[in-house]
């Protein structure tokens, strides 16, 4: 069927209390074939040719019965319905007809010429509001502390637990196949560079590009993958002394963006808190201690661009931070991404969310 081609379709229903819509009524986006006074011969039907046209079939039609037959095809289906012919009011200069649902006076059809895309959209709309059958026992909504369960479920009260990077097109790329090959490329890479990464989705977005409201808009297709920061985030806490002039980490930005610890000084806030084991823990079996969230904030990569740019945190930035927490003798809060095998999990209520994997 040709995308610009049109067919009589009812585009919308004066019944705006979507509750009372069922499956015997007409429904936006019902693709409308056709009027009858029976039902039984499909070729007692009057074909509908046009939105105008068929108005005024309506009319002749209505003048000689009350109720009348409706063929519609929605999806796969083609369904008779039991309508009334009415007059539309919004029609002053000449009279044209349209119909309402036998069961319901409220619920009056607005036809329109319409392409089929435009009908299949208004025909999921309308699959999504109504309840063909009901399934299950009636449902009602209940209270939930919300505040309650993040502050005890997840890592830190800012945490999402699952992260994503979005992957936008190269100008040579023309499909998603080539962006998703690129996301897979990165990925593996982060995996075997010693990232405790554990993959959960990959999906396609569409991107709008418009530099001003005047300008063209530009469409362009990106890759989105989602994953968890290893199979917890353990928080380490480091409280500096009087004295200290460091934390005691170097830290270090890898390929793929992610911040790692490069180095612990003996002695300080860092080795305190356990950090300088933990690196030398992964040392030994080839990971990495890479730092998930600083302070609650994400220092997680979040785009690679169209130029190839991965954007990720700013070193300079992550210092100015420690720096300024040091200088006050104020603790800062680390959560470090978990191997399976680390033997160092720390097993406590906050962390359970951030545990769970995708199954294998």
């Amino acid at each position: 069927m040709s995308s610009t081609q049109t067919l009589v379709c009812v585009k919308q229903v004066k019944q705006e209390a979507v509750e009372e819509w069922d499956e015997t009524m007409p429904l936006p986006g019902d693709i409308v074939e056709g009027i009858a006074e029976e039902p039984n011969d499909d070729l007692l039907f009057v074909k509908a040719k046009g939105r105008s046209e068929f108005s005024l079939q309506l009319g002749k039609v209505g003048r000689r019965r009350e109720e009348l037959w409706l063929k519609v095809r929605r999806g796969e289906r083609v369904l008779k319905l039991r309508v009334c012919v009415v007059p539309e009011r919004s029609s002053k200069l000449q009279k044209k007809f349209t119909f309402r649902a036998a069961s319901s006076d409220k619920h009056v059809a607005v036809l329109a010429d319409l392409t089929f895309d435009q009908c299949c959209e208004l025909q999921e709309m309308s699959r999504r509001v109504v309840k063909v059958t009901p399934i299950g026992f009636n449902q009602k909504g209940v209270k939930y502390d919300w505040k309650m369960k993040v502050g005890t479920y997840l890592p830190d009260p800012r945490s999402t637990v699952v992260s994503s990077i979005i992957f936008m097109a190269l100008a040579t790329e023309t499909c998603a196949g080539a962006t998703t090959v690129r996301a897979m490329a990165w990925f593996t890479a982060a995996v075997s560079s010693g990232i405790p990464l554990v993959f959960i989705n990959i999906q396609t977005e569409q991107i709008i590009n418009s530099q001003n409201y005047a300008a063209t808009i530009q469409i362009s297709q990106a890759i989105r993958l989602w994953f968890l920061p290893g199979i917890e985030e353990k928080l380490i806490e480091l409280k500096p002394k009087h004295g200290d002039l460091r934390f005691g980490m170097d830290i270090k930005r890898t390929e793929e963006g992610f911040i790692c610890v490069n180095r612990v000084t003996r002695g300080t806030a860092a080795d305190r808190a356990g950090l300088r084991q933990l690196h030398e823990e992964a040392t030994r079996t080839g990971h990495l201690v890479v730092i998930s969230r600083l302070d609650g904030k994400s220092l997680m990569p979040s785009q690679a661009s169209s130029a190839g740019l991965i954007h990720c945190c700013d070193n300079a930035n992550i210092k100015e931070t420690l720096n300024s927490a040091l200088e006050d003798l104020d603790s800062i809060k680390l959560h470090i991404m978990s191997w399976p095998n680390n033997a160092r999990t720390d097993h406590t209520g906050r962390a359970g969310a951030a545990m769970l994997r995708p199954p294998t």
